[in-house]
């Protein structure tokens, strides 16, 4: 969430100003996603956000039947979060339509459409989820091997491709941007839905059908944290953690580089499914290691803070961003954000939103002010 709310901190912009620099090079490919196929730092942001969801849900589940609650109006509960969370994403990306917007590749509504089948799923055994997640991402990856590739006349322009865009070469050319299988599907979907014009593609190659393999992130979470409710010693625990971390980074990469399915965040292959959780698991066991064995917890403070309103810091940057800059330009002067210069714009505009947000969710910390769905 925080990595979210920097922006970045416009590394990215920073980064064309030192071409000769390996390590600018380095810092802003890994600021910014990927055109299509591969794999940088921010295109972790959202399997870590999607995955954190199912590390929660056993906590939640044994929280709430603690309280006496029964599965019923648990599953309602869960039904009704979902709905919410759908509902919400319409909002934000319609923040800026003259109409409803409805679309739902926003991380939200990902998340809404595949929470009440993970609700489900976590009152199943552990052998039960590994088998299903492995069906989901098997079903899926042939929903698109099986879908025709487009012919040679295929008007790729009209799809929103750009003429200089690297197609995937061979059998990856079937998840290929906006002409795959959940491309056309949305085609369908989403022109059912009241629209100001026909819908054709999104922009950058999102879909709605990216929630069922996200399904299967979340269930790799569900798993791990069943794994840290267990009474598995912590050096047990961090232990397979990083196992199974190593091992899915290199399945992943395996299924990509036997040219079964190329690692493609933005339509969220069987491949990057496996492979972004990998390097997801070894990024909550490294928090693991460091805060819960060995205590150390002090530095985490700024993330906690973040952490128990994630969705109000989302909201937030999601609609407020560009107030808050123009205010600041109101109140420090105009020229507040190239006070070290102009190449260093970028970061002073993010950095400082980011400052401003982040005191906002504190003052809510201070006063005990948590918004939940």
């Amino acid at each position: 969430m925080v990595l979210m709310a920097s922006a970045g901190l416009g590394l990215a912009k920073i980064a064309p100003h030192y071409p000769d620099s390996a390590i600018w090079r380095f810092v802003g490919h890994q600021c910014e996603h990927v055109a299509w196929v591969g794999c940088s730092l921010w295109d972790l942001i959202q399997p870590a956000f999607m995955f954190m969801v199912g590390v929660a849900l056993p906590y939640s589940v044994a929280n709430r039947q603690a309280r006496g609650q029964l599965f019923g109006p648990m599953l309602v509960h869960a039904i009704w979060r979902g709905v919410l969370l759908v509902l919400l994403a319409v909002f934000l990306s319609s923040a800026w339509s003259q109409q409803t917007n409805w679309v739902f590749p926003n991380v939200l509504a990902q998340i809404g459409l595949g929470y009440p089948f993970l609700f489900l799923i976590a009152f199943t055994r552990a052998r039960t989820q590994w088998i299903l997640a492995g069906a989901l991402l098997l079903i899926y990856w042939l929903a698109f091997a099986l879908y025709p590739l487009p012919g040679p006349d295929f008007d790729w322009a009209a799809v929103g491709v750009p003429a200089d865009w690297q197609h995937p070469s061979g059998f990856a050319a079937h998840w290929d941007k906006n002409a795959n299988f959940a491309a056309r599907v949305d085609v369908w979907l989403l022109n059912l839905f009241p629209r100001a014009e026909p819908f054709t593609h999104n922009a950058g190659g999102y879909q709605t059908l990216n929630f069922v393999p996200s399904l299967v992130t979340m269930i790799f979470g569900l798993i791990a944290g069943r794994l840290l409710r267990s009474d598995l010693s912590m050096p047990g625990k961090i232990k397979r953690l990083l196992i199974a971390g190593v091992t899915a980074i290199i399945v992943g990469q395996a299924i990509a580089s036997f040219g079964l399915c190329p690692i493609v965040k933005r339509i969220w292959t069987p491949s990057w499914a496996i492979f972004s959780a990998g390097w997801v698991v070894l990024m909550l066991a490294g928090f693991v290691a460091l805060i819960d064995w060995r205590g150390w917890k002090r530095w985490a403070y700024p993330l906690v803070v973040v952490g128990l309103n994630p969705i109000t810091l989302y909201c937030l940057w999601q609609l407020s961003g560009g107030f808050i800059r123009n205010q600041l330009r109101t109140h420090f002067g105009q020229e507040f954000f190239a006070s070290f210069g102009e190449r260093w714009i970028p970061l002073m505009e993010r950095g400082s939103v980011l400052v401003v947000l982040w005191l906002i969710v504190w003052w809510m910390y201070r006063r005990k002010i948590f918004l939940r769905i």
